[in-house]
């Protein structure tokens, strides 16, 4: 599903990129979610699974998103940091499932990036994101 205010941006002659989009132009009410990681909402780590904590972080965008009156089809980007690319890499199928199953088919411009650490020790993963509600 796509939001109506949202006008995703893809220049002529570009491969199309896969799980991303290029860009995104909105319109309306902005939500900003902080950077969330794979630990429930009692801040306890339930798994040391890279899948499994990107599931939880993502549930946890969502969360946050709701109590501002958003959803995942609101997202215009999102930022990923996580501190092993080639688990990453490896299980991007599955993680591509756990994606969709949170967030839909809604792909925002998104960017991944490679860390040495995170400040909570057993954190593989966080996750931030920028969303638009219709004006």
């Amino acid at each position: 599903m796509t939001a109506s205010h949202l006008r995703f941006l893809q220049p002529d002659g570009w491969a199309a990129p896969r799980g991303y989009a290029n860009g995104v132009a909105a319109a309306g009410s902005m939500v900003f979610v902080a950077g969330q990681i794979g630990w429930n909402a009692l801040a306890q780590f339930e798994t040391d699974d890279l899948v499994a904590q990107i599931e939880q972080a993502l549930a946890n965008v969502v969360a946050v998103l709701r109590i501002g009156g958003a959803a995942p089809e609101h997202i215009v980007r999102m930022t990923w940091y996580i501190t092993d690319k080639s688990s990453y890499v490896a299980r991007q199928k599955e993680i591509g499932q756990v994606y969709r199953r949170v967030m839909g088919r809604h792909f925002p411009a998104m960017t991944l990036v490679v860390v040495a650490a995170l400040i909570e020790d057993r954190a593989l993963v966080e996750i931030d994101a920028t969303a638009v509600l219709p004006a």
